[in-house]
């Protein structure tokens, strides 16, 4: 076969070689690139210059890798805290921890109620919450681009980019305070409740 006519094996051998010598031959890549553009290379350096190709366009820029996040160690000590204050408060890991299986659902519900109670008012005591969003549920909002997706979790048939409209199917939470006790140096908290002896 002649060079004029390659065969596909020759072809992929001259492909490999070529892309090797794009990248490490300056030169090489520019008459590539010429070539590319419709332009002759000169057989000798005396031989004219070739016509000015036409500029090719920019790339697009493409988007700066984000960093990956840093991660913390989180301390459990406010997490078993937490705890210990919904026990005392509200007995939830009583509750929790109890076989609830022989129990009627009056029983249970009646249970329930008190747990709710003491719970609500535990979290009201030493957290400020409040809803991620204003906006009744149900209600119709546009996400503009740059949204905070933290604070917003799109749902459901999920395509294209921001601007986003949909409904609030949960307006979400978040706390704008904490007001935990300060915990005492050698205070174990990991017991939640301490174990009770009656004499």
């Amino acid at each position: 076969m002649s060079d004029s006519n390659p065969s596909f094996a020759r072809r992929i051998s001259l492909a490999v070689g070529a892309f090797f010598s794009i990248l490490g031959n300056r030169e090489f890549a520019a008459d590539v690139l010429r070539l590319r553009n419709g332009a002759t290379i000169g057989a000798t350096a005396g031989a004219a210059a070739a016509p000015a190709a036409a500029p090719t366009p920019a790339p697009a820029p493409q988007p700066k890798p984000q960093p990956a996040p840093v991660l913390k160690q989180a301390s459990p000590d406010a997490a078993l805290q937490l705890l210990g204050l919904l026990q005392r408060d509200a007995r939830l890991i009583d509750f929790v921890e109890e076989d609830i299986k022989g129990y009627s659902d009056a029983d249970i519900g009646a249970a329930a109620r008190l747990v709710h109670e003491g719970c609500r008012a535990t979290l009201r005591e030493h957290f400020t919450i409040r809803p991620v969003r204003d906006e009744a549920e149900g209600s119709r909002v546009t996400l503009p681009e740059g949204f905070d997706a933290s604070a917003v979790r799109l749902t459901g048939n999920v395509v294209g980019s921001a601007p986003f409209s949909g409904s609030i199917s949960h307006r979400g939470w978040r706390v704008d305070d904490v007001r935990l006790p300060k915990l005492a140096d050698g205070h174990n908290a990991k017991i939640i409740a301490p174990a009770e002896v009656e004499l």
